[in-house]
């Protein structure tokens, strides 16, 4: 028991403080995709819906092909293509420095264009629930259309997607893992490279699973709370 100890302590050999920082890694990036991943979601939404086919259909083309990609090779694509797509622009124009893309930046961009894609879906199911007479009852009033959007269709647009915004932050908690293999310092590769010092693989990979076990109780907990909060009076009519 006490060597198991040792090797969490935040004594010298001890990983305890990897593991710390790691794991704020871990949520720092979650919590920095989700509003990218569903802002843009919201504008692939409002895409999707709009009458416009020059809108409509790179709308549709962007949720079917980030949908279809395994969330690894979305990863790949942005860190390694990305970036040596704007070194060959930057070489085309004349620049001659590199162009680096941190795996912070890299790993929120691709998990962002993941979630954006999965959360339009739950945006565009929200849009749908709202009933064209709340629109038109606003404009009655003289609200402009960014005003009846933001005031009155995109509280209770949020109310009805907050289910399924809650599900995409889950699927982004495990995801953030992956951002390991372009050698982001979170909790996976911190446990990974412990493993591969001690050869412990049981014990860091279950203290591991502990951790995003407990990142999810607490998630769950404060989403149900929101939807609580959400759906107040609703109840009642």
């Amino acid at each position: 028991m006490d060597y198991y100890l040792k090797l969490v302590s935040f004594n010298d050999g001890g990983w305890g403080w990897l593991l710390l920082k790691g794991a704020a890694i871990t949520i720092s990036l979650a919590v920095a995709t989700l509003p990218f991943g569903l802002a843009l979601g919201l504008v692939v939404a409002l895409g999707q819906r709009s009458k416009s086919r020059v809108l409509r259909v790179p709308a549709i083309a962007f949720t079917t092909v980030f949908r279809g990609l395994p969330e690894l090779l979305t990863l790949y694509l942005v860190y390694f293509g990305l970036q040596l797509g704007l070194q060959r622009l930057g070489r085309d124009l004349g620049f001659s420095g590199g162009i680096d893309i941190p795996p912070f930046v890299a790993g929120m961009m691709a998990l962002g264009l993941v979630i954006a894609a999965f959360s339009s879906e739950v945006w565009v199911g929200a849009l749908n629930a709202i009933s064209a007479g709340q629109g038109e009852a606003a404009r009655s009033l003289g609200l402009s259309p960014g005003q009846t959007f933001r005031f009155i269709l995109l509280p209770q647009i949020i109310r009805v997607a907050l289910p399924g915004i809650g599900n995409n932050w889950m699927v982004l908690l495990k995801d953030t893992s992956l951002v390991s293999v372009i050698t982001l310092p979170e909790l996976m590769f911190v446990t990974s490279r412990a493993n591969v010092v001690t050869k412990e693989a049981f014990f860091f990979f279950g203290l591991a699973s502990l951790i995003y076990l407990f990142f999810s109780l607490v998630s769950m907990a404060g989403l149900g709370r929101l939807e609580a909060r959400s759906n107040r009076g609703y109840g009642l009519r």
